[in-house]
């Protein structure tokens, strides 16, 4: 099972956006949702109104929902035609996911509902992604962290485990409830840079979808993602191109990175990185600005 939720632990939606990809390319249909008058607070998590394509308006609730393989004998979703667009490999069909929103509350029984689903469909591994905002240049590639608390499971895929104290979100509390029961699972973060928090990153999607190829065996489509994110790079090149402080402070990101090892090298120095992230959201000073985010260095300045 591959699972993301929206909110904390979902800077630049690329942990949200990595596990919609995967929707829509597999033959997948929900198997499972909580109840959102349960688990959401509408003040924080609030509803959302779309219109059809018949003009109807609708409301969205903010949920948590369990996609699963089509079963046999039932009409799978129609895909576009083109077989490059369907994912490929030995457990195609074996692949699950959870796409939620954080939840408001009662974390434990929710929790509960989502081990009860996944023990009765025998899932026999939980890959979660995350994003968090750091101090990276969107020049360079992305970093990624991979870890796991399961002693076998590093063992075999030659990870590390995560040292961190401090506060945390769901995907935490889902973890240590999956290995409670027996089910083994690894963790994969992307670093989006942070002075990008307000738009979605393409680019830290691909780079969670490269990693999540090699730890569940399969080939994802990347469909217009590449595309996007060299438009999403491009975009920022431009911005930085006509404020001076934002590409001075950038240059200093890209000189940082470029002088140590590379994190993809290196998953202390991501962890180190990952940790920080943590520490600033949880101790509700973010940096002295109490939003959320952190600096942006070029702003406001003498």
């Amino acid at each position: 099972m591959v699972v993301a939720f929206e909110g904390w632990n979902d800077a630049g939606e690329a942990a949200s956006g990595a596990v919609r990809t995967l929707k829509d390319v597999l033959d997948v249909v929900p198997i499972a949702e909580v109840d959102p008058e349960v688990y959401f607070d509408y003040q924080f998590n609030r509803p959302t109104v779309s219109i059809d394509e018949e003009g109807h308006r609708t409301l969205d609730w903010p949920s948590a929902v369990i996609y699963g393989p089509t079963l046999p004998g039932v009409a799978a979703p129609q895909l576009a035609s083109d077989a490059e667009l369907r994912v490929s490999g030995n457990n195609v069909g074996n692949i699950y996911l959870l796409l939620g929103t954080e939840p408001s509350r009662s974390w434990k029984n929710f929790t509960a509902e989502l081990m009860d689903v996944a023990l009765a469909a025998d899932v026999e591994g939980i890959v979660f992604l995350g994003s968090m905002l750091a101090d990276v240049p969107h020049t360079r590639p992305i970093s990624v962290f991979a870890s796991s608390d399961n002693a076998k499971v590093r063992g075999e895929l030659m990870l590390e485990r995560s040292s961190y104290e401090g506060p945390v979100g769901i995907l935490s509390v889902v973890a240590d409830a999956a290995e409670t029961v027996g089910i083994p699972t690894v963790s994969i973060w992307a670093s989006v840079p942070h002075y990008v928090h307000n738009a979605p990153s393409p680019k830290a999607m691909l780079a969670l979808i490269d990693k999540l190829e090699e730890m569940i065996d399969v080939t994802i489509p990347r469909g217009e993602l590449v595309e996007e994110a060299a438009a999403w790079e491009a975009g920022i090149d431009a911005l930085a191109a006509e404020d001076e402080d934002m590409a001075s402070y950038i240059a200093q990101l890209e000189q940082a990175r470029d002088t140590v090892d590379s994190p993809e090298a290196s998953g202390e120095a991501i962890a180190q990185e990952f940790e920080r992230y943590l520490r600033r959201r949880g101790d509700g000073r973010n940096d002295g600005r109490g939003d959320g985010r952190p600096d942006e260095p070029w702003r406001g300045r003498d």
